[in-house]
């Protein structure tokens, strides 16, 4: 599985912004998927990560109510739509793909699959 993170870039703090996770090589519709990020000189973090479904979501307390993970099967796409974007946002964040997939994980070791990570960058 290849997963290709796009939709990063330059915001001012109150903006949206949408990224994208396209996989490729084989469908991801059974698998859970996560975002994280990583700022300048810090630890790979949980963002938010949903079901196979889609039915289940998960986030971490800073972007609750402000993200929305979501997934088009038929694309084999899944999505981060982050508004009222703050700039301690600023990372490069990172698709992620679990194989196990039932319920959705805030552990990195649960992910098989990574994308190449897309930066953004909210100025204040």
């Amino acid at each position: 599985v290849q997963l290709q993170a796009s939709g990063g870039g330059l915001m001012q703090a109150g903006g949206s912004l949408r990224l994208s996770c396209q996989a490729s090589g084989r469908t991801v519709g059974n698998f859970g998927m996560g975002w994280f990020r990583q700022a300048p000189g810090k630890e790979r973090e949980f963002v938010a990560a949903l079901s196979w479904n889609g039915d289940v979501t998960s986030y971490t307390d800073s972007v609750k109510g402000r993200f929305t993970i979501s997934r088009d099967n038929d694309k084999n796409t899944v999505y981060l739509q982050m508004n009222s974007l703050r700039p301690e946002d600023t990372a490069v964040y990172y698709c992620a793909a679990d194989t196990y997939g039932v319920h959705p994980t805030k552990r990195r070791y649960d992910y098989d699959y990574w994308g190449q990570g897309t930066l953004v960058t909210v100025s204040s």
